[in-house]
């Protein structure tokens, strides 16, 4: 597995483009995006539409590791979860945004914004919210009310976003998501829930003409990798996990 998936128990990469014309939806594009995709992957064979008109192909997920694709009305999304290594979904990534223009119809104009996402999950039972404070603390300014006598943190998700140029067309944003709520913590019975940290690097709005959208994602790469090694790692995953074995 890579050494990013050591750092937690579920470890992806996603990448979703999102467009600002709805994306063509007839059988024969739709059929033909999904078995150029399979031609390389042929293991993603799974194939199915939501309701709300999503169409997903996709990796059998009994494995742990597995690879999927969706189509939805105004977006392309790619993941890979747990990895063998980050440079594997990179390419299937690639591949999508490689396809997405021909196959498609999306113009490097039609962009809304492109999200690269490091997904990190922990499996915790009990108060996530709580968690996080033992974990990561909390700003000084809220601090004296975390610990006011017998209260109890029911909703802590921190989250901060910074731009990365004057235009704030480029940005990464670090951001958790607990899965506690009200009734667990007032009955006092948790399941077993994952805890999420996302680290996403976005793009936002048209492609100048000299740039595909693979080598933006390469860029939205390089910011994520730099903020994992030089923040997130030290400062957020390694102290999540360190408290949780504690517990």
């Amino acid at each position: 597995m890579d050494p990013y998936g050591s750092l937690c128990d579920d470890f992806y990469i996603n990448m979703n483009l999102g467009t600002e014309m709805e994306l063509p939806t007839s059988r024969e594009t739709v059929l033909h995006f999904f078995e150029r995709i399979q031609k390389t992957y042929p293991t993603m064979r799974n194939f199915y539409s939501r309701d709300r008109g999503d169409y997903v192909l996709e990796e059998d997920k009994e494995q742990g590791s597995y690879r999927w694709c969706t189509i939805e009305p105004r977006r392309v999304c790619s993941g890979q979860v747990n990895p063998e290594a980050v440079t594997d979904a990179l390419s299937q990534h690639k591949l999508v945004l490689e396809l997405a223009p021909y196959n498609l119809s999306v113009s490097p104009l039609d962009c809304e914004a492109l999200d690269l996402l490091y997904g990190f999950d922990f499996t915790y039972r009990g108060n996530h919210n709580q968690l996080l404070v033992e974990a990561l603390g909390v700003n000084p300014a809220m601090e004296r009310v975390a610990e006011i006598p017998g209260a109890t943190v029911i909703n802590y998700e921190p989250m901060i976003t910074i731009a990365l140029d004057a235009e704030c067309r480029q940005q990464f944003r670090v951001s958790v998501e607990t899965r506690t709520n009200a009734y667990q913590v007032r009955t006092g019975d948790y399941p077993e829930e994952q805890l999420s940290v996302y680290a996403t690097a976005r793009q936002y709005g048209s492609l100048g003409p000299d740039l595909t959208y693979a080598e933006t994602m390469d860029r939205l790469n390089e910011v994520c990798q730099e903020m994992l090694e030089t923040h997130v790692i030290e400062h957020v995953l390694r102290p999540l996990a360190r408290t949780i074995a504690l517990k």
